[in-house]
């Protein structure tokens, strides 16, 4: 699996001088739930991934230039090789894009659903993910159906029930 997990820190010293929604990124569980969507999507070992934590002005920035909103959001997801899951005999493989993550965001949400941040961390990730692999839900059905991928790997990963979702 080719990730990589790009910080403001280079250092667990340089992260323990964030606040705390920082502290909660974890980049060995986040590369163990990657894992195991690769694994479970059928995505070739070495399709490419890459995951971005900011800050929220840098966030609001992105929301800006790409979606035209304004405002901070948790989880942005930029598709290169328009990739979905592959099958079992053929894996995909490609580069399958970008997740950048907000962590004071995501603080917030997780704190308004009643779980930690590393949870919804988790899940925006896999929620990025599944966003790379092409899957929305702006319609009911594409919903439900994304949201079941969601729950079910994180709940495998876990070994417990899902965070909540944080839809805004």
């Amino acid at each position: 699996m080719s990730i990589s997990i790009d910080t403001p820190w280079d250092s667990p010293e340089e992260q323990a001088a964030f606040p705390a929604a920082y502290r909660a990124v974890d980049q060995e569980q986040l590369t163990a739930l990657t894992d195991l969507a690769f694994a479970r999507w059928h995505l070739h070992p070495d399709t490419e991934l890459s995951i971005s934590v900011v800050d929220e002005d840098e966030m609001a920035e992105l929301h800006v230039q790409w979606l035209d909103l304004p405002g901070a959001t948790d989880v942005m997801s930029f598709p290169m090789d328009e990739l979905t899951a592959g099958t079992e005999t053929e894996p995909s493989l490609g580069v399958l894009g970008d997740i950048v993550l907000c962590p004071p965001v995501a603080e917030r949400q997780a704190q308004a659903a009643g779980h930690s941040t590393q949870d919804e961390l988790c899940l925006l990730t896999v929620h990025g993910m599944l966003h790379l692999l092409g899957h929305d839900h702006v319609e009911e059905d594409e919903r439900e159906a994304m949201f079941t991928l969601q729950r079910g790997l994180l709940e495998e990963f876990l070994g417990r029930d899902a965070p909540v979702e944080t839809m805004k």
